[in-house]
Order: C-alpha cells, then structure tokens, then sequence
C-alpha cells in the first residue's frame, strides 16, 4: 500500500502543481522574470556596491545601465522601422497587384472560384480591416505589464540579506547545502541568460548577412526580427519566417528570391535547433537535448512564450536540488549531459538484447 499511496500523493502533487502554475501564471511569470534578472544583474550591482555606492543607488545603475544598452540597440533599428512603415502603403498596393495578377492566372486554369477562394481574400481583409490593430494592441499590453519586472528586479536584490536570513532560519542545520544551493542556482541562470544571448547575437549576425547579400532594404531589422522570435521556439520561428518572406515576395520581382530566403531560414532554423541551442544554451545550464526540448514544451504549455524560455534554466535549478538529496540524485543524472559508459551499463543492455533474442526465438 506505501508505493500505491506515495505515487498517488506525487501525481496529486503534480496536478495541484500544475494547476497552480497555469492559473497563476499573471503572478508567477513577471516573478520568475524578476527572479532571475536580479541574478544575473546581481555582479554588476555588487561591483557598485564595492566601490562604496549605495545598495539602492546601486541597484537602479545595474537596471539602468542593461536597458540603456538594450534601448541603444532598439534606437539602432528605430529608423529602420519608420522607414518600414513608411512603405506600408507601397507594400499593400503590391500585395494587391500580385494577389490579382497571381489569382488571374489560377483562375485561368481552376475557374474563376477555385477551390471556393474569392477575389477578396482573407489576407487583404487582414490587413484592411482592424485585425492587425487589435494584434498590436494586444502585444503593447502584454509589453506593458511587463513593465513590472524591473520593480521585482530591484526589491528582490535590495532586500537580498532578507531572503538569505529566512533561507538560514528556515534550515538550521544545512546553511552549507543552502549557501551551495543559492550559488549554483544563481550560475545556472547568469550563464542561460549569457548563451541566450550568444545565441540571439550568432542567429542575428547570420541573418544580417544573408539580408544584406540578399538586397533587402531593412535588413537590419529584420535580421534583429528574427533572431529575437527566434527565442520562442517553433511558433517564433514560423510567424518571423513568414512575415520576411512575405515582405521579400512583395518588394522582389522574381519567385527566386522568397524560395532561396524560405531555404535559407529553414537551413538556418535546424542548424540553430540541432547546433547552436543544444551546444550555447544545453550546455550552459548542464542539462541533455531531451531535457531542454521537454522543458520547452512542459513551458510553453504551462505559460505560453515566457515558459519556452523560463522553463529552461528552471530545469537547470531542479537539476541542483535533486542532486542534494541521496534518494533523488538518480534523477538529476537524468536530466544531465553527462553520459558516461560503464561496464555495468553495458551488461545491462547485453541482458535487454539476449532478452530480445529469446523472446524473437521463441
């Protein structure tokens, strides 16, 4: 009865868990954002602190310095964007053109109404109508609740004694385990959040480059357009492929440039996934391939784009703490990248293979 009761007390955990996590996600999300910002933000708000600044004075320099770097770069493509939108105009017009002179020649062939397809498409009443707008606005709100991430990031390093002081008296008897906790959890999200950003830079530079051999005008932007989407996996990669290749459709002559551009980001896309990710960011948290794909998959689920990305490193955390306890560190070898074959290894899977034989035998 133990291992029936001890199963159903985890899966009711995990449920509840679940639960929690998905429902609670407008609480949780900004939270685990903050949490690990204020970790990676933490040695440039110490090095102040060391020269004698104050904490809080501190703080608001290391939050201010990162977003004047990240505003710097979006100044950089600012005018890249309202040159962009400046040609909407000219692009619909385009749109129009091509989606009358390519329905003409299909309807040449199929009728007039192939397939049940009008002359008014959905993709010119996308555009006419309000849903692009309503799209917009939709992600400025999003962006906007955002906003509260910094305020977590600063209360959460200002008052970083305050959660330490709780972690020692809340276990007495283990202040060396919590100390080596903290640490290695804080190492595991500085160095995700230092591979995502190799990663967004190495995809950013290789896009960039194939734009601009390419001939595409803004091709800075959506280089950086890419790259950033990039970070949610599959879904990002999809929408920002399919808006460049749009616009390269819509602004070039000849088929031959929007196919060699899907080809290329495709190429580009598994080379990042099977390549780049797996080696920059897998290795940095020291989780497998199969750990991360399940990670991001379990986060997406759960709370949508910002759990691709979050659940990641929050793997990388699971993985320390179970390796703290003797019954569990089974499975944190689980979910590492170290996999080294032992004799006692070997033998076991020599036993499923004549196993197999018999049973094919028989």
């Amino acid at each position: 009865m133990r291992p029936t009761s001890s199963t159903a007390n985890f899966l009711l955990i995990l449920v509840l868990g679940s639960i929690v996590l998905r429902e609670g996600s407008f609480i949780w999300i900004p939270l685990v954002w903050g949490i690990f910002f204020a970790f990676a933000l933490y040695p440039i708000s110490l090095w102040f602190e060391k020269r004698h600044v104050p904490r809080g004075l501190a703080i608001f320099l290391a939050i201010a310095l990162v977003s004047l770097f990240f505003l710097s770069l979006f100044y950089l493509l600012l005018h890249q964007m309202i040159g962009l939108l400046q040609d909407i105009p000219e692009i619909q017009s385009n749109l129009e053109g091509k989606f009358d002179r390519y329905y003409g020649d299909l309807a040449l062939i199929f009728g007039d109404n192939f397939l049940g397809i009008q002359k008014d498409s959905s993709l010119l009443s996308f555009f006419q109508s309000g849903n692009l707008n309503q799209t917009l606005f939709s992600t400025g709100k999003s962006l906007t609740l955002m906003g509260i991430i910094p305020l977590y990031i600063f209360l959460l390093m200002y008052y970083k004694d305050f959660f330490g002081e709780f972690l020692l008296r809340y276990s007495r008897r283990n202040n060396d385990q919590i100390l080596n906790w903290v640490g290695d959890s804080g190492k595991v999200i500085q160095s995700y959040l230092v591979g995502i950003v190799r990663v967004t830079g190495i995809v950013a530079l290789l896009a960039g480059i194939f734009f601009y051999v390419m001939g595409i005008k803004y091709f800075l932007l959506f280089a950086a357009f890419i790259a950033i989407m990039n970070l949610i996996p599959y879904v990002g990669v999809f929408v920002s492929s399919l808006l460049v290749i749009l616009y390269v459709f819509l602004t070039t002559d000849s088929l031959v440039y929007p196919l060699v551009t899907f080809g290329t980001l495709w190429g580009l896309q598994l080379f990042e996934n099977n390549v780049i990710t797996p080696y920059v960011v897998g290795s940095k948290v020291k989780v497998n391939a199969l750990a991360v794909i399940f990670a991001i998959l379990i986060g997406g689920w759960l709370w949508g784009v910002s759990g691709m990305m979050l659940f990641i490193p929050m793997v990388g955390v699971l993985k320390i703490t179970l390796e703290r306890s003797e019954k569990l560190k089974p499975f944190a070898y689980l979910l590492g990248d170290d996999v080294p074959v032992s004799e006692q290894s070997e033998n076991f899977w020599k036993l499923i293979r004549r196993k197999w034989k018999s049973e094919d035998q028989k």
